[in-house]
């Protein structure tokens, strides 16, 4: 963990203005890991959790308390640059000074008996609420990130921050994991020491695998986000219009776009379309959403399969790959995946079924 945290905190950082939030986060994550690792050694020279188990568990707890709030802020502002801001961080250190002085007095005026349990169960709870309310603050961040990207590119950008998810789960499982653990008997205390090796492998891996695709991400989130609330809003407006005067038009010249197969251009957007089709970008999404019930990526990619499953039958010597890069797909796994998907068979078995 200190090597980790360190890492995060002085680590070479890639020369791009771009990544100037991906740093920010890296150093709050590599905060989150030092005072961690000051509260294990803590735990390790004093031997706390034997002598006053009742301090350990109320310092464990004043511990993940800040540093749960050091964990989502980090990860949050990975998808939300404006997330960080001086109102939000001065609250959050208010609640966790709070936390802390309440600790402080549960331990010194009740530092045993029926009370004195009962003060540390609520504490607990205190902070699995709070934990788990900055969970849920950065999934929803995390799903409409996924939605706008989904809803503008053609590319399965969502794929390269899915690893935000499954940590963010993670780490509620494991946060509750070390609370209960807290509790164990002296004897079992390594398991709780043990169990944070893999947790923090994952993330170290993560961060820096991430950092490979992070520019095309924030280049994405920048394009996407903006416009975001504001195309929300006018989709759910088109909705509920039985049918806006603009679908015709959109209708017509979509038909003649689909028709010259503009649809297997790599790295298709959204506004690449609506320029193409002149017409606004929110208005085609609010079109397709509403014929076609599918987001923006969804439909572009249906309609990859079925030329592609056109090129395979009327081509038989094509490879798939070569298929694959025909139908505008940058990735030979993620058409196997979404062939696979649609036609509950693989492209290759597919294509050999038509021989």
């Amino acid at each position: 963990m200190l090597f980790f945290g360190v890492y995060f905190m002085v680590a070479k950082r890639p020369d791009k203005h771009v990544f100037d939030n991906y740093i920010r986060s890296r150093k709050i994550m590599g905060a989150a890991l030092l005072l961690l690792s000051a509260n294990y050694m803590v735990h390790l020279f004093c031997s706390l959790r034997f002598t006053a188990p009742g301090a350990a568990i109320l310092m464990n707890l004043s511990t993940y308390y800040l540093a749960a709030w050091l964990f989502s802020s980090a990860l949050t502002s990975l998808l939300d640059s404006r997330y960080l801001t001086r109102r939000r961080f001065n609250l959050n250190i208010a609640g966790w000074l709070c936390f802390t002085v309440v600790a402080g007095a549960v331990l010194a005026f009740f530092p045993g008996g029926t009370i004195g349990i009962a003060g540390i169960i609520a504490m607990t709870a205190w902070f699995l609420a709070y934990a788990f309310g900055l969970a849920t603050r950065l999934i929803r961040t995390y799903r409409k990130a996924v939605r706008l990207f989904d809803e503008t590119y053609s590319d399965h950008i969502a794929a390269y921050i899915d690893w935000l998810s499954v940590f963010t789960w993670w780490a509620v499982i494991y946060g509750v994991g070390c609370g209960l653990f807290t509790f164990i008997p002296e004897k079992y205390v390594f398991i709780w020491i043990l169990s944070s090796i893999p947790f923090y492998i994952y993330l170290y891996c993560s961060y820096m695998n991430y950092m490979v695709f992070y520019e095309r991400v924030e280049s994405a989130l920048e394009d996407v986000m903006p416009e975001g609330m504001e195309q929300e809003g006018l989709m759910e407006q088109a909705e509920q219009e039985t049918r806006p005067m603009y679908h015709a038009e959109i209708e017509k010249r979509l038909a003649e776009w689909i028709g010259k197969d503009g649809y297997t251009h790599p790295g298709l957007t959204i506004g690449d379309l609506a320029a193409s089709l002149c017409t606004n970008r929110t208005y085609l999404a609010g079109y397709i959403k509403a014929t076609y019930r599918s987001t923006f990526r969804e439909w572009i990619s249906m309609l990859r399969i079925e030329f592609a499953k056109r090129l395979m039958a009327e081509h038989p010597e094509m490879t798939i790959g070569g298929v694959s890069e025909a139908s505008g797909f940058l990735s030979l796994s993620h058409f196997s995946k979404i062939f696979t998907k649609k036609e509950g068979i693989p492209p290759t078995k597919w294509k050999r079924s038509q021989g």
